[in-house]
């Protein structure tokens, strides 16, 4: 197939645009940026805004199916810049689909579209997790929305599926883990709530094989057509755990200390205040969204992906924190 990828040049993105030119897909990626990376795979690399709708819809001329996995992420910045990344964009890739005749989208979403607060998910599935209220951070907001708009446009002309992923590491990574062991070295990292709070994570060849897998089995009608599906390794663990696992992969002090959350929520809301009225353009240490985030449990059931569209996580965590281990040890000596 002639597949389209969003924001190809990033960690997901390029694990996505690899593994489809490793199956026989001609691809093609929209980019803000070029990435050299992609030019040695042989993508087809289109330079552009997502908030560009004209730009957008041109790119996906000609495709027979489109991978939206860009958005702006993070977890600081104006609503306006997240709703013109996440919602907007998301719209322009719909109208593009619209008026090209594609049949087939794949969009990347976010489990945060489902969080209340504090209040644990243990098994969760989307069909028993409703969406979140009170959302405080922009990102989950409007991927919250994005998602909607995508499930919604599923018909009998276009089939869409959304993918949740959770936590996504491995080598190549630039953002996770990078940023765990810069503020572990830094002496900056503590856990919030004790740390033990089960979460789920997801090694990166297996985010990539879920949407691998969700575009081989998504069709009109299909049973995957028009519904949300959490990704994940299906190995929940103790944030502690995995977190000081991911260090010590990375060659980065492990850590042990924590702080309460109503402490860490206080910290959030003081930073939400002053940052804006300092003007600064750092982003904050803390949130209240990060702080609930950080101190609750998570983790999900992947039976409804299973059986919808075959996905199985091929490299468990074991295996994963070995190839980090390994990309560390080179990425040092290199």
């Amino acid at each position: 197939m002639r597949v389209l990828v969003t924001g190809g040049g990033g960690f997901l993105g390029q694990a996505l645009c690899r593994g489809l030119v490793e199956r026989g897909h001609e691809v093609t990626s929209f980019n803000r940026g070029h990435y050299p990376e992609l030019d040695a795979l042989g993508v087809r690399q289109l330079r552009g805004d997502l908030a560009d709708r004209h730009a957008v819809i041109a790119a996906c001329a000609g495709m027979d199916a489109v991978l939206h996995n860009a958005a702006k992420a993070g977890a600081w910045g104006s609503y306006d810049s997240y709703h013109r990344a996440n919602v907007m964009g998301t719209g322009n890739v719909l109208a593009g689909c619209r008026e090209h005749g594609i049949g087939r989208l794949v969009h990347t979403s976010s489990p945060s579209v489902t969080h209340r607060a504090t209040h644990p998910v243990e098994g969760g599935t989307a069909d028993t997790v409703p969406y979140g209220e009170d959302l405080k951070a922009p990102y989950a907001a409007t991927k919250l929305i994005a998602e909607k708009c995508v499930l919604a446009a599923n018909d009998d002309t276009l089939a869409t599926v959304a993918l949740r992923p959770r936590l996504i590491w491995g080598p190549g990574d630039n953002q996770l883990v990078p940023r765990l062991a810069e503020r572990a070295r830094a002496g900056r990292l503590r856990f919030v709530g004790g740390g033990m709070n089960r979460i789920d994570t997801t090694f990166i060849d297996n985010a990539a094989q879920a949407h691998f897998d969700a575009l081989e089995h998504l069709d009109i009608g299909a049973a995957c057509a028009g519904r949300a599906y959490f990704i994940s390794n299906g190995e929940p663990m103790a944030a502690r755990e995995i977190v000081n696992a991911l260090l010590r992969a990375t060659g980065a002090p492990e850590v042990e200390g924590s702080i309460p959350f109503g402490v860490a929520y206080a910290v959030g809301a003081a930073c939400e205040t002053l940052w804006p009225l300092l003007r600064l353009r750092s982003e904050p240490p803390m949130t209240r969204f990060l702080a609930e985030q950080l101190s609750t449990t998570h983790w999900y059931d992947m039976a409804p992906a299973t059986r919808d569209f075959g996905y199985v996580p091929r490299v468990s965590i074991a295996e994963g924190l070995e190839r980090l281990a390994a990309a560390s040890r080179g990425a040092v000596t290199s």
